[in-house]
Formats: structure tokens, C-alpha cells, sequence
């Protein structure tokens, strides 16, 4: 699907009971990993995830926050956030995009915007991109849109993609709802390429979370590493010899964790802090 769909290349549904996220802590997380080439957007559904990071402070993601990571010519990450001790549940999106020719390569950048900062519009919250004239503070390529969509029981609501948007698609993390079909949660739902308003109701009983993306066709080849994605096979092996790179660096600077707990991301000009 992602071939179909990009920019939008990659979307997990993650959801932590209690026992889970115990597992996790005990266990140290996630391991931390390389990117280059892709930006990744986390969304939260339910629960919180706190993030303490020296270059851009510390606060809470909580549903409407985001965490944006621009990865451009590569970073290392996975331990930036962790849930705080009184969140029973964790569930919410991570959505990987493919970067544009020019930014691909570029510095990576990072961003941890908590809900007071972000924007909404009726039931969505506009999480990348503009929607009825409201524009979100994430500084994601142009040409993409992505929101968080709150629907009550039986609320209807109609989503008109922008001039030049011919890929979409949505995706429930809970309820159920109809969108030209059934939709339950966990389902992800690819519509036909067109500028054709898409129109989502809640089923009667229930309402409905889901995410909904929309964008401009992403023009180039997808040339797929194992944690990268890149427009050519040379911005390829340029993002991933830069990863190893950073990977040998990330191994010198050793134990970078921060006093709560969670490990800053490493790119570019880092020796143990951010340099973003």
C-alpha cells in the first residue's frame, strides 16, 4: 500500500495495556534505531508519553500532541519518550512519509508540539498540513495533510481534499464508522485516486477514532533500505552510509540517558546532546 499511497509510506497502530507498557519499562523500551530519508509523525489515541530532551525541553503527548521527526540524511532514535507511571494505556499512530528530492538528504530536524500547541477544526485536530483554512505548526514538506478525527455516535463529518490531493485514506484506532464501507478499528482504507470529498459517520452505537491522510503523489521511485526510504538508489547508500556512521558515533558517546529516563535523539553534530 504504501507504493500506492505515498507519500505516505509506512502506519502502525500501537496499543499498551498496563501489562504491556510494565514490560516495556522492565525490558528498557524500544531498541533504538536508524532512519534516513522519511519523516515519522506519532499521534496519540489514548494515554500519554512524556519527552525529556536538553534541545527541546520537557513536556507530555497526550491526544492532539504530536512528536515530528524529520530524519533527512539520518538519525538514530526510539527511547525519546516513555509513559508517565499513572497511564494504564497507550495506543496511537506512527505514520512514516517519504521526504521530497531536496530534503532527503537534509539535517534532520525534531519537534515535540503538546496539544495546547496544536490546532483543530471541528471534530480534527490537523496534525500536518492546512484544512479548512487552518494550518498545523508542524514544518512538514508542503502537499500533505494528516488529521486526527473525534467522532460522537451517528456524527457525520466530510473531509474535502485540497486542489491536487489525489491520495487518501484513513484508518480507525477504536469504534466503527462507514466510509463508502464498514470501517472497524484496526481497519486501514484506501480510496480511489480524485479530489472527491470523503464522507465518514460513526456507527449509531459508537463513535469513532481514526487518523485520515491526504496528499499530492509523491513523484519519485521508492528505493527501500531496511529503516530508510529515498528517492534513488545513490540518496540511498548516501543516507545509509550516514546512519553507520552516526550508529559508530551513537556507540562513543555512550550513556546518554536523560535523568527521567529517556535517551535524546542523536543526529548529525552530536557528541551526546541534540544539535537541533
Amino acid at each position: 500500500m504504501g507504493q500506492a499511497l505515498k507519500p505516505f509510506v509506512f502506519l502502525d497502530l500501537f496499543d499498551m495495556d498496563q501489562a504491556d507498557l510494565h514490560a516495556m519499562v522492565a525490558s528498557g523500551g524500544m531498541p533504538i534505531h536508524p532512519h534516513s530519508g522519511i519523516a515519522t509523525v506519532t499521534v496519540l489515541t489514548q494515554g500519554r508519553l512524556d519527552f525529556d530532551d536538553p534541545g527541546a525541553g520537557t513536556g507530555t503527548i497526550g491526544y492532539g500532541g504530536v512528536e515530528w521527526m524529520s530524519a533527512g540524511g539520518g538519525v538514530w532514535h526510539g527511547k525519546e519518550m516513555s509513559p508517565p507511571a499513572d497511564v494504564t494505556r497507550v495506543q496511537g499512530f506512527q505514520l512514516w512519509l517519504a521526504l521530497p528530492r531536496d530534503v532527503e538528504n537534509a539535517q534532520p530536524q525534531s519537534r515535540y508540539i503538546e496539544v495546547d500547541g496544536m490546532r483543530s477544526v471541528g471534530p480534527a485536530h490537523v496534525i500536518l498540513g492546512v484544512h479548512a483554512g487552518v494550518a498545523s505548526p508542524v514544518p512538514a514538506p508542503a502537499g500533505v495533510n494528516y488529521l486526527l478525527v473525534t467522532l460522537r455516535a451517528g456524527e457525520r463529518w466530510t473531509y474535502q481534499p485540497p486542489e491536487g490531493h489525489t491520495v487518501g485514506w484513513l484508518a480507525l484506532a477504536r469504534g466503527a464508522a462507514m466510509a463508502g464501507v464498514r470501517v472497524v478499528a484496526g481497519d486501514m482504507v484506501q480510496f480511489e485516486r480524485g479530489e472527491a470529498p470523503i464522507t465518514v459517520q460513526a456507527s449509531d452505537g459508537e463513535g469513532a477514532v481514526l487518523v485520515l491522510g491526504s496528499a499530492v503523489p509523491h513523484p519519485y521511485e521508492l528505493h527501500l533500505g531496511y529503516y530508510s526510504v529515498h528517492t534513488s538508489e545513490q540518496a540511498l547508500i548516501k543516507g545509509e552510509k550516514r546512519i553507520g556512521e552516526l550508529g559508530r558515533q551513537l556507540k562513543e558517546a555512550g550513556d546518554r540517558r536523560t535523568k527521567s529516563g529517556t535517551v535524546p535523539i542523536f543526529g548529525p553534530g552530536q557528541a551526546g546532546s541534540p544539535g537541533y
